[in-house]
């Protein structure tokens, strides 16, 4: 009674049970209609769940494909010409937050 329960979203998400390489970047793998995002399956919680779902979350599912359509329609994109030979490296630095060893860097150019 009156304990509180943290669940570790960051673990769920690279579960090597449930994912098939977890740690390597596969957009393609949540293609399929198995998997629910808005909090009903533990697999993949990136709105969180129950009372404290994102309120934003069905404006952001609708919008997210509309910014991004409009991103790739009006930019050029292209990696900087000294990273081109080596292309993009996706390792992670593990902290409070999550982010790249090498931050990306690309050139987005106006059409």
């Amino acid at each position: 009674m009156g304990s509180r329960l943290f669940i570790n979203v960051w673990a769920i998400g690279r579960d090597k049970d449930v994912w098939t390489e977890p740690e390597k970047f596969m957009p393609e793998r949540f293609l399929g209609p198995t998997i629910d995002f808005r909090g009903m399956d533990f697999e993949l919680l990136p709105f969180g769940a129950g009372r404290r779902i994102c309120p934003g979350i069905t404006l952001a599912i609708r919008m997210v494909h509309v910014m991004l359509a409009s991103l790739l329609n009006q930019f050029r994109w292209s990696l900087p010409v000294e990273m081109e030979h080596d292309g993009i490296d996706m390792e992670d630095q593990f902290g409070i937050t999550l982010a790249k060893v090498v931050p990306l860097c690309i050139i987005a150019a106006p059409i």
